[in-house]
């Protein structure tokens, strides 16, 4: 059903971002859980695994009529900044 006022747009995305928070929250222990097998700051960056998830983000993003221009701004920022938080978490090891 479409919103029927402003108020109710703001709502739904509120709502929306409550569960991207949790699905990143879950991504975030992948993350950590993959860094215990990574050996060194390359394995951590992989640049090759950032461009095929970027491009499979495209993918998917054309596929559910999202702007793949969009998904691929959101996925690179998402990207470093939990390579970023695994650099750091091998720096403390």
């Amino acid at each position: 059903m479409e919103p029927r006022s402003l108020d109710e747009v703001r709502a739904r995305i509120d709502a929306l971002d409550g569960e991207l928070v949790r699905l990143l929250a879950e991504r975030q222990r992948l993350v950590e859980a993959a860094a215990a097998f990574k050996t060194d700051e390359q394995a951590v960056r992989a640049p090759d695994r950032v461009e095929r998830v970027v491009a499979n983000a495209r993918r998917r993003a054309e596929a559910a009529n999202l702007s793949p221009a969009v998904a691929e701004s959101v996925w690179r920022a998402m990207i470093a900044a939990f390579i970023d938080l695994e650099l750091d978490e091998h720096r403390t090891r």
